[in-house]
């Protein structure tokens, strides 16, 4: 039911968003000031979160744009931020500032979380590809059977690794290679803490049931 009721919310708020295209910031023949804007908000009003939208989309998308360096990942951060605005106006106070200045932290807040997602997952599929990527071969003389199937061993998993599905796969590197906890997985995927534990059990039980006929052998 719990899901039900997020996705229900997120398709009721995304459709309120237009389409991203170039806007002018300060939409004509309005006359509610941003607090009074953002009081509605508070009040759940969808109408005054379109207003917003129009009226700092364009500025927003800019300063994302800035941080994120990617078009599309900057549309996603755009309507993620104002998805939290409609979720957490009631934290905004006046008392703290202008309500562009609040908006502006959660952009920016955002982009620089989805940047460190990015560069998280991709340091993380450096040290996987380098831990199972064949050693240079040594003169024969120095190889020992040991050496061989560690060699073997590390291959091997590799192309099992390649046959998880992707989320139990990206779970699995960068809790192993990554060295992340499951709580930082979960924030790094933007994953329920719930879904990361499942993802890596049903990971390393497949691994696990590929190396076991070869215990003998390791």
């Amino acid at each position: 039911m719990a899901v039900i009721a997020v996705v229900s919310e997120l398709t009721g708020i995304m459709a309120i968003f237009p389409e991203i295209i170039p806007q002018i910031d300060g939409a004509e023949g309005s006359v509610l000031c941003d607090e009074m804007l953002m009081q509605e908000i508070t009040q759940r009003r969808q109408q005054a979160l379109k207003e917003l939208y129009s009226r700092y989309a364009r500025s927003l998308r800019a300063l994302i744009g800035s941080v994120v360096h990617e078009e599309s990942e900057a549309d996603d951060v755009l309507q993620e931020s104002f998805l939290q605005i409609w979720r957490e106006a009631h934290h905004y106070s006046p008392k703290a500032g202008k309500p562009l200045g609040w908006v502006i932290t959660i952009a920016r807040r955002r982009a620089i979380d989805r940047v460190r997602r990015r560069d998280s997952y991709r340091r993380a599929k450096q040290r996987f590809e380098d831990e199972v990527k064949p050693a240079a071969q040594p003169t024969r003389n120095s190889v020992t059977d040991a050496e061989v199937a560690q060699s073997d061993l590390r291959q091997f998993l590799g192309r099992q690794m390649r046959t998880l599905p992707k989320v139990q796969r990206e779970a699995v590197e960068l809790a192993y290679f990554g060295g992340l906890s499951q709580r930082e997985i979960a924030a790094t995927t933007n994953t329920p803490l719930g879904t990361v534990k499942t993802r890596l059990q049903l990971g390393l039980r497949k691994l696990t049931q590929c190396v076991r006929p070869l215990r003998n052998k390791i």
